[in-house]
């Protein structure tokens, strides 16, 4: 075959993204990883990695920066016909923000706290005002300001004392989210203490000058370490360290500012410490001791203690028991364990409490009043939404702050009055330009599972559809450590909405939409399930003729990108291209290394290799093992070099081998950021706005639409 010939399928791919004036002469070479085998024995397994060599963890290696380097060049030089596309998209959907704009403030004390974004800026301010909104704004961090010099800044922790006074904040200027805590006097703007490095969590005394702080390990990133350091001294008193490395630790305040809660937990137990907020010196009590698979949580009334429990179902239930002795024998049961409704969370307020459930995958808010013990759920006018509270930091209110979107409806703040059920629309997000609602329409299918399982999809598109298999479809799933994907409004999308791309999401077991049975069905030794669960998703979309294998995207990132992995392994022929985000699919030699962060603690999501049982069902799908010498879909794989929730040499290792086993000539794009980025990507919204023009005019490049 002459070399031009060669690259004839290579040029076809191309033509398909928009790149049709590129010569065959010009066309580039991916880049070839070395091979460097490293041998491994275990279990009876002689494991040979060829590709351990990009696992540097300094990141300094010149070999390991070239290669990434080099990767990167591959896809800008493939992409480079796409730029006037790229540019296109991106002022199209920068044009529908309003980008001078600002939230809705919320009462905290005697202020009103507030962010804000200023045209050209990347960053929020964040502000506030005193005794009312016309009261003149006093900003308290200006994170343009903050982030000169550096390519990623982050705020974690905004803590304002009682007071009002100072506030306790954290930033992270690499991406690692390893966080730093200062001290803000807001009288005078000035830095007045620097705390900690690595700090989770931060809460204040009533005192206004004591402050509880949790520390990770400096390796690991497990948060373990509880402190208490009282402002200008040099004393900072370890009051509990976490010695079980399945088990994290993190701090929070009741909105009654009666206490301070200390939860240790692992993914499937957890306990809570809690200390008087009033008295500095408060001793550290321990409401009950941990019990495998026994998860609790605590809010605060007056007397009482509100207590969310799993003892009798999975789903758990809702107690109250007296703060003068909360032993179980003193529990009172106020909702039941519901084995069709999950309750997620409970909110205390002076006079009364929400509940937050979830029902056949939609969140419902339900309000109980404490007198009466009178309740209801928080009408929403769509069958298929996302409902979540937003900053209620008043205890002693009749107000109920909650954000409400869906695919079609733009996020929008309400309060709401939990005695006469009045809301007021406080702010609708904005989508400049023209977007008329009635033009788009959202759906809740049903799909069966290999098993005969019922599986949830969500899937949102122009109104003119004709059910003729012939539409472009995107369809992206999660389904792991029991979170559910809701839905949820973004302008962006419009982008691919009014080009004729259906979008959908596959609510797959592994989630948690339809409650903790719903994760436990797709976890350890049942993980296979949230694979087969969105082949199926996708082949009935198929099937119901929605969109076809040769009009289908699929996209995930995290333990979404080992979802990708893996199924395009079981199915190539399935999917047109893939799309894939920070993806976990070097699963074993992570989860064989219990000095990576994460690790040790996700043996309950995934497993324990050390164990053999657990070694061979997980090799058995982990992406990275289980390529093979076959055709797989066109590929855009994305990561970040700080990312410290996914190393970045995972998604470089999977590439590096999938260039050497696929035989096919489909494009295989590997973007790293190696500027500062984490594992959310950039940390600018212009910047973010940038990779998302990239990454949609690659996708719809899929579906022949270059413009």
């Amino acid at each position: 075959m002459k070399p031009q010939a060669m690259f004839l399928p290579l040029l076809l791919s191309l033509t398909l993204i928009g790149i049709a004036t590129m010569a065959q002469e010009q066309v580039p070479k991916p880049p070839v990883a070395k091979k460097v085998p490293k041998t491994t024995q275990i279990h009876g397994y002689t494991v040979v990695d060829d590709y351990a060599w990009l696992a540097d963890k300094s990141k300094r290696d010149p070999d390991v920066l070239g290669y990434l380097k080099a990767e990167n060049d591959y896809a800008e030089a493939l992409m480079k016909p796409t730029e006037a596309f790229q540019k296109s998209l991106y002022d199209e959907m920068l044009a529908r923000i309003k980008e001078t704009d600002e939230n809705v403030p919320y009462k905290m004390g005697n202020f009103f706290y507030y962010t804000r974004t200023e045209k050209g800026k990347q960053y929020p301010i964040f502000c506030r005002k005193k005794g009312d909104l016309k009261a003149p704004e006093e900003i308290t961090l200006e994170m343009n300001k903050m982030a000169e010099g550096h390519k990623f800044f982050s705020i974690g922790a905004y803590n304002v004392s009682v007071d009002g006074n100072l506030l306790a904040f954290s930033t992270d200027t690499t991406g690692f989210r390893q966080f730093k805590l200062h001290i803000k006097d807001l009288r005078d703007g000035k830095i007045v203490e620097n705390i900690a490095e690595r700090v989770t969590s931060v809460a204040w005394a009533n005192d206004n000058k004591t402050l509880y702080y949790t520390q990770e390990d400096p390796t690991t990133k497990r948060s373990h370490k509880f402190f208490r350091h009282i402002l200008g001294s040099d004393k900072h008193e370890l009051l509990y360290e976490e010695k079980d490395e399945l088990y994290n630790a993190y701090i929070e305040k009741t909105r009654s500012r009666g206490y301070v809660l200390l939860v240790s937990g692992s993914s499937t137990t957890s306990e809570v410490r809690y200390l008087t907020a009033d008295n500095a010196n408060s001793e550290l009590k321990l409401l009950l001791p941990r019990k495998d698979k026994h998860e609790y949580y605590i809010d605060h009334v007056g007397d009482l203690f509100f207590i969310r429990t799993n003892d009798q179902g999975k789903n758990f239930r809702l107690v109250t028991a007296p703060v003068s002795d909360p032993s179980t024998t003193n529990w009172k049961e106020i909702i039941p364990h519901r084995k069709e409704v999950m309750l997620e969370g409970v909110e205390c307020f002076a006079n009364h409490y929400t509940t937050l459930e979830r029902e056949n995958g939609v969140r419902k808010i339900r309000v109980t009043d404490l007198k009466s013990s009178q309740s209801h759920y928080v009408e929403f006018p769509e069958p298929v939404y996302v409902a979540f509270l937003s900053q209620n930091a008043e205890f002693d209110t009749t107000k109920l702050r909650f954000n409400y979107q869906s695919f079609i409806t733009p996020a929008s703040v309400f309060d709401y009055d939990v005695r006469s059920k009045d809301r007021d629309l406080l702010k609708q997000q904005p989508v400049l330009g023209v977007y008329d609602m009635k033009l788009y329409k959202s759906e809740r299918l049903y799909a069966t599972a290999s098993d005969g399982t019922k599986l949830l999809l969500s899937i949102v598109y122009r109104k003119e559809l004709t059910n003729d298999g012939k539409r472009p479809l995107l369809l992206e799933g999660y389904g792991s450590y029991g979170f559910p994907y809701d839905v949820n409004f973004s302008s962006n999308r419009i982008s691919l909405l009014d080009r004729g791309v259906i979008y959908a999401i596959a609510h797959i077991r592994g989630g948690g939409e339809l409650g903790k049975e719903w994760h436990d069905q797709g976890k350890m030794m049942a993980k296979k399930n949230t694979f087969t669960d969105f082949i199926a998703c996708a082949e009935h979309l198929i099937k119901e003729k929605y969109t076809s294998a040769d009009r289908l995207v699929i996209t995930g990132g995290s333990a979404g990108g080992l979802l990708m992995g893996a199924v395009t392994n079981l199915r190539p022929d399935l999917f047109k291209a893939v799309v894939t985000y920070v993806p976990f699919v070097d699963v074993m030699n992570t989860m064989l290394d219990a000095s990576l962060p994460l690790t040790v603690g996700e043996y309950l999501e995934w497993g324990n290799p050390n164990e053999k049982p657990a070694y061979d069902y997980m090799r058995s799908y982990s992406p990275y093992e289980n390529l093979e010498k076959k055709a797989y879909p066109t590929i855009l794989v994305r990561t970040s070099l700080n990312d410290s929730q996914v190393m970045y040499w995972e998604p470089a290792k999977y590439v590096a081998r999938l260039r050497t086993m696929k035989t096919d000539n489909n494009l295989l794009l590997f973007k790293v950021k190696l500027d500062p980025g984490g594992h959310g990507g950039a940390s600018g919204r212009y910047d973010r706005l940038r990779d998302n023009a990239f990454d949609y005019a690659f996708i719809l490049g899929q579906f022949g639409i270059g413009k």
